[in-house]
């Protein structure tokens, strides 16, 4: 337990990164089958798509999925999530502003992933208001077997999943909260499920994001990554030390600052046929700058063989 919960502070720093390596925010990685072209899409404008034939680079900017959403012709979308259903590509798009409670989980579809291939079909029937309990943003789709279940939240309740149709474009029941942590920095955030073998990992995001060159948190606030488990995809999840992550404020840290890497976060996780399971975040370098648009590429090799996802 020790030692998953430690190892940020002793982490390798992050693997190379060539080409295009910053618009990375919120990034959502994804490998496709054909030809074997990875494929990142971040958060900014209608979602910026950039293409490389490694997962290190070289990374080349295509475009955006969309030039706005169709539910309200919102031209600012965040935190993409893509995963391929069957023979086609579903995207997950959040429809909101900074602060706001009222939003929107949107959905896109593709069969090959490439910029001007979308059909935005709007909402996705994931959505929040003003004085809901939670917030609907950071939309993750996870499939266990033919079980489609979608993660999303921050802050008002952190963390929420619903089940979802087959195919995946509209939720199959309610949704039912699956992380709550109320003490510390908040909110929990962009969360993502993994499974590795028999556990489902939840990682998520905790602390302060944005605005870091105008308002920078005390130390230990800003951004850092988060692990839960459980052996359900439904949960519970409990952290390394088996606290509850729904009510006993539970999380076991997986990365936090280090060396030139400051406020790691909006995390995934992709099991890669080279490099195995790996985790990759956008992160500040302090040599750079602080700003939003500073924001880099970041990934680490994972090592699940002690039963806890530990960076290496």
């Amino acid at each position: 337990m020790l030692l998953a919960a430690s190892t940020a502070l002793a982490v390798s720093l992050p693997m190379e990164c060539s080409g295009i390596c910053g618009n990375a925010h919120d990034s959502s990685l994804i490998r496709r089958e054909s030809d074997g072209t990875y494929f990142r899409f971040s958060t900014g404008g209608g979602i910026a798509v950039h293409s490389a034939s490694d997962l290190t680079g070289p990374w080349e900017y295509q475009g955006d999925v969309l030039e706005s959403s169709s539910i309200d012709g919102n031209t600012d979308l965040w935190a993409p999530d893509v995963s391929l259903v069957g023979d086609t590509y579903y995207l997950y798009y959040s429809d909101s502003s900074f602060g706001s409670q009222a939003s929107t989980i949107g959905v896109a579809t593709s069969t090959t992933l490439d910029v001007g291939s979308w059909k935005d079909l709007g909402s996705s029937g994931v959505s929040s208001k003003e004085g809901s309990n939670y917030n609907a943003i950071d939309g993750n789709l996870f499939a266990d077997g033919d079980n489609y279940y979608l993660n999303f939240g921050s802050f008002w309740g952190d963390l929420y999943q619903v089940p979802m149709k087959n195919p995946p474009t509209a939720p199959s029941g309610s949704s039912y909260n699956i992380e709550l942590n109320t003490t510390g920095t908040r909110p929990s955030e962009g969360a993502y499920e993994f499974k590795s073998g028999n556990y489902y990992y939840l990682f998520f995001s905790s602390g302060v994001c944005c605005s870091l060159d105008t308002s920078k948190p005390a130390q230990g606030e800003e951004y850092k990554i988060m692990v839960c488990r459980s052996d359900s995809a439904t949960g519970e999840f409990v952290d390394a030390n088996g606290n509850s992550c729904t009510s006993q404020n539970g999380g076991t840290e997986v990365l936090a600052s280090h060396d030139n890497i400051y406020a790691p976060g909006g995390q995934g996780v992709y099991d890669d046929p080279t490099y195995g399971p790996v985790l990759y975040y956008h992160y500040v370098d302090t040599n750079v700058g602080y700003a939003d648009g500073d924001k880099l590429f970041g990934i680490n090799k994972l090592d699940f063989s002690s039963g806890w996802p530990v960076v290496a």
